[in-house]
């Protein structure tokens, strides 16, 4: 088979969507030697490419609205003339209004801006609402990252249920408990959140958790680690009307080998997100041996399992009596740690490639 894969979120940065394009195609190189992959995106990034037989670049426009149009009307015209037998789309784009020969594969990660279209700006509730859906006519079958996607997808956009397979995503190899000594910090201790500066990951009923604790006379600081997103000034505001700015540090974007020692250097990960399709940051602080409380909404609880705690996202006291137990009982910790690292041999990117494979040679047979 001839199978282009689009891959246009690897073209800023490698997190979120853009890690799971990345491990989907260094495992699937590593799995399937018979079918030849064309990697579709942007512009070139070496690194990825060399996973693959070879890259096709389609360049962006340089004004950001043509790049959303091109992104619907030049990439499937360009698409249809490589004649390809299969086309998966793994960065949620949903380049397929328009039908062509090829077959369609489309993994959908969340739908965040239909459930919370508040958090977002409206090209990407446009796009999720009105684009996405009739796309879908278009797509012979669909991957969903976690069961609770899967639901959402039946539900808000009407697709067939036994038309979606639920494949889940990995951890990264490099997310291991670390040697303590290469994990210290001058704001040790610290509690840690790593997400996209935006509402739905609720970063603020952290932070007024974090006041009640401080309160309390906890020493621990809060670690933030993640760039800004859809309307990020109002957490700035929320750490200066609070008085927090000693406490709370804002790393922004970190290198790849950093976040695994900021992971296994925390006593606790803190991650009360409205939302998610997946969330791999739980999974990837429990794979560093941290213990974890998250939300107890959307896909979270299918992820952190009893491995973690779990709470409701909007009551800031339960949050902060949540997280003020586990920092004072190491009995308890202990027991979180041990429960995480028995979770994450569940979630594996080679076994997400496989099954991936699987619903390309299940597409192809159902319509030969």
């Amino acid at each position: 088979m001839k199978i282009g894969l689009i891959t246009v979120a690897m073209d800023e940065k490698r997190a979120g969507i853009a890690r799971y394009c990345y491990n989907l195609i260094k495992n699937l190189k590593k799995i399937d030697n018979k079918n030849e992959y064309i990697l579709i995106h942007r512009k070139k990034t070496s690194e990825e490419g060399s996973h693959l037989n070879r890259e096709l670049i389609i360049p962006y426009p340089r004004v950001p609205l043509k790049r959303t149009i091109g992104n619907y009307l030049q990439l499937p015209l360009k698409l249809k003339k490589e004649s390809f037998d299969l086309i998966h789309d793994p960065s949620q784009i949903s380049p397929f209004l328009f039908s062509f020969p090829s077959l369609k594969v489309l993994t959908i990660h969340d739908l965040s801006p239909i459930l919370f279209p508040e958090t977002y700006g409206m090209i990407h509730v446009f796009l999720q609402k009105y684009i996405l859906p009739k796309s879908l006519k278009n797509v012979d079958k669909v991957i969903a990252v976690s069961e609770s996607t899967k639901r959402d997808i039946v539900k808000y956009l009407g697709f067939p249920e036994e038309d979606i397979k639920v494949i889940y995503n990995g951890v990264e190899e490099r997310f291991k408990p670390l040697d303590q000594d290469l994990c210290s910090h001058e704001y040790t201790p610290y509690i840690l959140f790593v997400g996209t500066l935006e509402p739905r990951k609720n970063i603020t009923t952290l932070l007024k958790a974090f006041y009640i604790l401080k309160k309390k006379g906890i020493k621990h600081k809060l670690v933030i680690v993640g760039g800004k997103g859809w309307k990020y000034r109002k957490i700035y505001e929320v750490v200066k009307k609070l008085n927090l700015s000693e406490n709370v540090k804002f790393l922004g974007h970190v290198a790849d080998d950093e976040l695994p020692k900021l992971y296994s250097g925390a006593d606790l990960f803190v991650y009360p997100s409205l939302y998610e399709g997946f969330g791999l940051p739980p999974l990837e602080a429990m794979a560093c041996g941290c213990p974890v409380i998250t939300s107890n909404v959307s896909s979270l609880p299918e992820v952190v399992g009893d491995a973690g705690i779990m709470v409701d996202p909007l009551d800031k006291n339960g949050l902060a009596d949540a997280i003020y137990k586990v920092l004072n009982d190491e009995g308890l910790r202990e027991e979180m740690v041990k429960r995480g690292l028995k979770r994450v041999k569940i979630f594996s990117w080679e076994i997400c490639a496989k099954e991936t494979l699987k619903v390309y040679r299940e597409v192809v047979k159902y319509v030969l």
